[in-house]
């Protein structure tokens, strides 16, 4: 096994250092880890490199259960860094299609040294924090398009006023439960 120190070192293509400060970087660390030792850790004859994944795979019902329940940690510490909606729907579904590939006798195991799912999640990760620079600031948040007051397929300002003059938000006769899901989901619960 090859044991590289850094997060650059361990993949060369990734652009970590396009990320910005508020991203905890321990953590981004943690789920490069996590990415090599199951998908890269193993460097076999002609370049090619494999994980525990393959490995794990091979214990019948147990070893799929451990390796998913893996790559689900790394899904759920990217939510909380704070990635996009769309990007943790695709980082689960990188997921589902490693779990079923690698579940088929004998071929799975074939199938989870090729389809390096964790790395395609940490890149997904690193890509989205990257592209949102401006998004979340703290653990947690995540950031929520379309809650600028811009119309988000023209980006014209939203002209309405919703003060009642003095500053303070207008009541209307509406349901608030758009506007309290909108508030959780950029405050998080209960703050």
């Amino acid at each position: 096994m090859t044991d590289p120190d850094t997060l650059g070192e361990r993949f060369e293509t990734l652009e970590t250092d396009q990320l910005p400060e508020s991203v905890d970087r321990a953590a981004v660390e943690r789920l490069s880890t996590v990415a090599y030792l199951l998908d890269e850790c193993i460097e076999l004859p002609g370049g090619v490199s494999v994980g525990l994944d393959p490995l794990v795979s091979a214990v019948p019902g147990v070893g799929d259960a451990l390796s998913t329940g893996l790559s689900l940690y790394v899904v759920a510490e990217a939510a909380y860094l704070g990635v996009s909606y769309g990007t943790v729907v695709r980082m689960l579904g990188n997921v589902a299609v490693d779990t079923v590939g690698g579940s088929v006798p004998v071929v799975g195991i074939a199938f989870d040294a090729l389809w390096k799912t964790n790395r395609m999640n940490l890149e997904l990760l690193v890509a989205d924090l990257a592209d949102d620079g401006a998004g979340a600031d703290t653990p947690g948040e995540t950031a929520v398009e379309g809650a600028t007051g811009e119309d988000t397929a023209t980006g014209d300002a939203d002209d309405t006023d919703t003060t009642d003059g003095h500053g303070d938000p207008a009541t209307t006769d509406h349901d608030d439960t758009a506007t309290e899901v909108v508030e959780i989901a950029v405050t998080g619960p209960d703050e």
